[in-house]
């Protein structure tokens, strides 16, 4: 607490206080993290290409796919009434460097339902390629130019694929981890 006549310092001085209440217990056990309905019945459903489901930070459920098969999985997520993940929040995409595999990311919600499932497609470095989603969630039309602009991952049957952030004379993808960043055309060079 803050003295009536000290400042907001005086209590970062003095460090956190302790307290006597019982610490917060996890979410649900172990067994509970590992349930996601949609994730058995999207196993059960597309077989191998669900390559494997990863449970992240006790209770987000991440399903990596097939990237070959990504509308037909994404469509399917969408469309069945039993699923109805009717809002694409985000698409998106990591890069680990060091010649790993890109992911381009996709977080769903179902209003319906009131869960969320991440989808993540690994591409190799060497074919950055995937079937555009924007068929399937209009909303995914700009956030795959964005993936594209600072990924460069290309995405096939997208209305309008160019870039969003960077200038159209822009070489390269600023988020790919080996992007070499050419400085011999600034003026402070």
């Amino acid at each position: 607490m803050v003295a009536d006549n000290g400042s907001a310092f005086d209590a970062v001085e003095e460090g956190p206080e302790g307290s006597d209440a019982p610490a917060e217990s996890p979410k649900g056990t172990a067994d509970q993290a590992l349930e996601h309905p949609s994730v058995t019945v999207l196993s059960d459903h597309f077989g191998e290409a669900v390559l494997h489901h990863e449970v992240q930070c006790d209770d987000q459920h991440v399903v990596f796919i097939e990237p070959s098969r990504n509308t037909e999985l994404l469509g399917w997520l969408q469309a069945d009434p039993d699923q109805a993940y009717d809002l694409l929040v985000d698409v998106t995409a990591v890069d680990y460097g060091k010649g790993r595999p890109i992911q381009v990311v996709y977080q769903l919600w179902s209003v319906t339902h009131r869960r969320a499932l991440r989808i993540k497609c690994e591409l190799g470095v060497e074919a950055l390629t995937i079937e555009s989603v924007a068929p399937i969630w209009n909303s995914a039309n700009w956030l795959e130019r964005e993936v594209y602009d600072l990924f460069g991952v290309e995405f096939t049957g997208h209305p309008d694929l160019r870039r969003i952030m960077m200038p159209e004379d822009w070489r390269g993808h600023p988020l790919q981890r080996d992007y070499a960043i050419d400085t011999s055309h600034h003026p402070w060079r």
